[in-house]
């Protein structure tokens, strides 16, 4: 039987969030353990579909507090929201995802941040939408998106090939400011 590549697609973002309400759940039953969830894979396509950042914005006459740093994220045609993310001051590409307790990195973008994890360092097994998968659990010097920096934030390394795309959990999430979504927008502030 031939799907349409639109049917495909449906049934990809519905794997996802199952996969992420499947992964919440693991999380919380293993909250004592490093709880990180990984919410399965994302197709390569939806990488490069729109990427999503718009611009900083600063309040106040130019004075930057901490308070004061806001990004605006747009969803794309996908509904995704995905960013160019530093990582240890290394650049990647990431899809935001609240589903995700933690930052998962896949070993791709771990390498590229800097992050050289070996075999013996896959010492956790979380569930993801495509069955249980050993991961790295590691701490991020910093996490940052524009002018929001977050550090020693808790993040897990996939084993190779395990998953093409970065998520940015919510170990970087809950502790910002404000994380808010309205008819496609994201905002996120310090």
């Amino acid at each position: 039987m031939a799907y349409s590549l639109a049917t495909i697609n449906v049934m990809k973002v519905a794997g996802l969030w199952f996969g992420a309400a499947a992964l919440a759940a693991v999380a919380f039953v293993n909250k004592d353990g490093i709880g990180a969830t990984i919410a399965g894979q994302v197709p390569e396509h939806s990488r490069a579909v729109e990427q999503t950042r718009v611009n900083t914005v600063a309040t106040s006459g130019g004075t930057r507090r901490s308070s004061d740093r806001v990004v605006e994220l747009r969803a794309n045609r996908s509904g995704h929201f995905e960013t160019r993310v530093l990582i240890n001051g290394r650049a990647i590409d990431a899809m935001v995802d609240t589903g995700a307790t933690v930052v998962a990195l896949s070993w791709d973008d771990a390498r590229a941040a800097g992050l050289h994890v070996t075999p013996a360092d896959f010492t956790a097994i979380v569930g993801t939408a495509n069955g249980t998968a050993r991961v790295a659990p590691v701490t991020l010097d910093s996490v940052s998106i524009d002018d929001i920096v977050i550090r020693n934030v808790k993040a897990v390394v996939s084993e190779r090939g395990a998953m093409s795309t970065s998520l940015l959990g919510m170990s970087f999430l809950g502790r910002l400011g404000k994380a808010e979504m309205s008819r496609g927008v994201m905002i996120l502030q310090e």
